[in-house]
């Protein structure tokens, strides 16, 4: 289905298109050539027309596709929550190879996302719930090797030359070598007094010398890459670091959970430069365009701040965000009176913000347009001033 919306991008009004998938997006498109992919939680996998928004192809997968597709030549490569890896041609969406792995796991309620296949030299690298992270040929899907970690791996490794770096959520962040499998070096969260293993759910950043990653310990921790040793580590009281840092200009860009800001650090001290208050969770990755970041919150809207002083210059509200908001919140950094987060019901309070259109899907900027799903299954192309 395709509709027409009015965006007002710093207060100019400009027109896009819109589509609306079979279910929630929660994970990030790619873009290949003239076609944008995606998955939906009911386990569609979808090829798009970029520029008009017209349905090329779509499959059904067993299980919600809840993690971002990769490309690999011809092929568009997918992970679902059956455990099924999967390459489709990314022209007619046919199927070329299929890899079982261990049936999914979901940790808890905000436990939202899967790890996604990452293309390295010909391989494909991806973490499963079964805890294991595991390598394939991304052409015919031959298992190469996996590595046993001690809990569900829903972070996306991040490859830097001879190692697959990634988290896990027995709170170790692993260093494996990508050719053998073996590990190189592990580092262990320090954890806290309520969430004492400091479960580590998304994919790290590079920045230098440093790898640079979120926990649930509500620490964000940068260590030397080659040695796995501590550089710095901060703690945000009371939130967990789920989002992926962003490191552009010396600075490292992030969202908190429960603090429910958008921060930015001297990625070198890892102090704080800003902090911009909102009035929901920030789980996805940012995006640089320039000197703008862009990052999407649950509360239905996509945010584009100055880098250099988090001033907002480009703002898009959903059509649901706007009518629930003031259900919802009583300002753009507090929630609206009798609404209890984390109360007993807390997953009907979920539910809600989430049929506000929340951005759990990372947004991927191509051209002067800005791609993006929202959990109402609506996704968006967004024209950048």
């Amino acid at each position: 289905m395709l509709l027409l919306t009015s965006i007002i991008a710093a207060g100019v009004a400009a027109q896009s298109w819109e589509f609306k998938a079979q279910a929630g997006i929660y994970a990030s498109p790619v873009i290949s050539m003239n076609s944008v992919y995606f998955g939906d939680t009911a386990g569609h996998l979808y090829a798009i027309d970029k520029y008009s928004g017209e349905e090329i192809w779509n499959v059904k997968l067993k299980g919600a596709i809840k993690s971002k597709p990769a490309i690999y030549g011809d092929l568009v490569i997918v992970y679902d929550a059956s455990g099924q890896l999967s390459a489709y041609n990314k022209r007619h969406g046919r199927l070329q190879w299929k890899y079982q792995m261990s049936q999914e796991v979901q940790v808890d309620l905000w436990d939202y996302y899967l790890s996604s296949p990452v293309l390295e030299d010909s391989c494909v690298y991806i973490g499963c719930g079964d805890g294991y992270v595991y390598a394939f040929k991304a052409q015919t899907g031959q298992l190469l090797w996996r590595f046993k970690t001690g809990g569900v791996v829903h972070a996306s490794p991040l490859i830097h030359q001879d190692k697959v770096l990634v988290g896990s959520f027995d709170g170790y962040f692993y260093a494996i070598d990508k050719v053998s499998g073996q590990l190189t070096w592990r580092f262990k969260t320090v954890g806290d007094a309520y969430f004492p293993k400091g479960e580590i759910q998304r994919a790290a950043c590079i920045y230098k010398d440093k790898v640079i990653f979120g926990s649930r310990d509500f620490n964000i921790y940068a260590l030397d890459i080659e040695t796995g040793k501590g550089h710095w580590n901060y703690k945000e009281p009371g939130s967990w670091i789920i989002a992926s840092p962003v490191a552009h200009d010396n600075a490292l860009f992030f969202g908190t959970s429960d603090t429910h800001s958008f921060c930015c650090f001297n990625a070198d001290a890892g102090t704080i430069n800003w902090r911009k208050q909102l009035n929901m969770r920030v789980y996805s990755r940012a995006i640089v365009d320039k000197e703008r970041i862009y990052f999407g919150c649950f509360n239905g809207k996509v945010y584009g701040v100055n880098s250099k002083n988090g001033a907002t210059e480009f703002e898009f509200q959903t059509a649901a965000s706007k009518a629930g908001y003031a259900d919802l919140f009583k300002s753009e950094t507090a929630f609206a009176d009798g609404i209890e987060l984390y109360g007993a019901d807390a997953k009907t309070v979920e539910e809600k913000i989430l049929k506000l259109g929340a951005f759990l899907s990372a947004p991927i900027i191509d051209g002067n347009c800005l791609y993006v799903g929202d959990a109402n299954g609506r996704f968006y192309s967004l024209e950048l001033p």
